[in-house]
This record gives C-alpha cells, structure tokens and sequence, in this order.
C-alpha cells in the first residue's frame, strides 16, 4: 500500500467542488430515488440507500430535500431512471467512462455522443475502454482527518488496499465488496467519511500536455454539466508544470 498524488485528482476533484450546488443536489436526489426504488425506502435496509443518503448529508444537502427524494420513489408520478454506462476516449487517447441516470437513453446517447465528438473525443462501444478500470470502493476524508500517515495506518488496519492522500483530502481505495466493511471500521477511528461510493480506478495512466488537458477538462465539465450524467473518470495524467499552465 503506497499514498501517492496525481495532478489529475487535484484538477478533476477542484472542477467539481466549484460545480453549482443545486446541479449536485439535483444529481444526488436521482441516486436516492433509483436507490429507494430498487430496494426498501428505509435506508438501514437498504445498503445502496444508505451510502447515497450518507453522500448527501456529506454535501449538506438538506434533510427535507432527502425525504422527498425517497418518498418519490414509491409516487405514482416517479420516473423510472435506467442505469447506464458509456465509454470512449478524449483528447490525446484518453479512456473515459462516463455513467448516467436517465429516463430516455436515446437523448442521453445523443448528448454524450455530441460531447465527445465537439470536444475532440469519440465515444466507444461497451467495453472499449472499461477493461483499463478496476471497479473499487473510495472511502473520502478530509485533510484535517489526520495526517498522511495516521490515515494510512487507520486503512491498514481496516482493511483497505491503498491510499492517496493529497492537500485537501485523503482518498482510500478498498475492493468493491468489502467497501461497506472497511467503511465501518474506519468510521470507528476516523468518524464520519465525507463520500462512500464505488468509482472506476484506471489500472494506468495516459499522459498529455496542457494543450490536450485544456480540450479535456472541456469535455468532463460538459459532460458533468449533463443533468443524466452521474459520475465522469478517465485515465488521464499530467506533469505538475502542465497542470500549472491549466490553472493558471
């Protein structure tokens, strides 16, 4: 187990923390809809309900939008969302997988497949890129959750597989299995975790230059602008002077 950093994180991670608040909410409230609806609307017996209601308490999303948001699971005017995946390459060969909830899977084919095109990538078949991912668990902690080494040995301890720990915050990867477990444990020692969910981890990373990484981030703000698009990775890596010229 080795904590390390990747400008990638810290670029990708600060886009969406700028995003407007109400797009989030909006993205949250679809998660715990389709989980209330796949299971039972309690969230102590509902494992998925459970970490998406955990998420939005973490993005303080109001107690009164959350039980609307489960409570419209059971409407008789509630949509049925479908959960679907899409993959391709961006800017430079970049993987990308992008995955949305959505009501009508043509326009979101459509759209996702327009974002790709006009922002120099092209979308994939299933599978396409999706074999260059592991399906893992992220654990999320706050950089004042403890310092890197404390946070590792805390991971260690509960069973995690790696950590990465950069300025603002810890990231701790688990497999997607045990991701509830080590979830519990950590939850003993540190509190609290700000996000509990499962990402697809690259195996390796593709490295581009500014000017490529410019025409990408273009793509996964748009993408993430997309009110059925749920969650956007890639594989993408830069040097920290590259990056520097992007936030500058």
């Amino acid at each position: 187990m080795a904590g390390h950093s990747h400008a990638k994180n810290i670029m990708h991670r600060k886009g969406k923390s700028d995003a407007a608040r109400s797009k989030i909410f909006s993205k949250l409230a679809r998660e715990i809809t389709v989980a209330a609806k796949m299971g039972q609307p309690d969230p102590a017996f509902n494992a998925r309900l459970r970490l998406a209601v955990a998420n939005a308490r973490a993005q303080s999303m109001p107690k009164d939008n959350i039980d609307r948001a489960i409570k419209k699971a059971s409407g008789t005017e509630s949509e049925n969302y479908e959960e679907v995946r899409y993959e391709g390459y961006g800017p430079g060969g970049v993987a990308v997988i992008v995955e949305a909830l959505t009501d009508n899977r043509n326009r979101t084919a459509s759209n996702v497949r327009s974002y790709f095109s006009k922002n120099g990538g092209a979308l994939g078949e299933t599978g396409s890129v999706g074999f260059m991912f592991d399906r893992v668990g992220e654990i999320t902690y706050p950089a004042t959750a403890g310092s890197e080494d404390s946070i590792m040995e805390a991971a260690i301890e509960a069973g995690a597989d790696d950590v990465e720990s950069e300025e603002d915050a810890h990231y701790i990867y688990t497999s997607f299995e045990g991701m509830a477990e080590v979830s519990a444990e950590l939850e003993k020692v540190l509190g609290e975790a700000e996000s509990v969910k499962a990402i697809w981890r690259p195996q390796n990373q593709t490295q581009i230059d500014a000017e490529k990484g410019a025409t990408l981030m273009k793509l996964i703000a748009t993408l993430e602008e997309d009110d059925d698009v749920q969650n956007v990775y890639s594989n993408f890596d830069m040097s920290e002077e590259d990056a520097a010229k992007l936030e500058g």
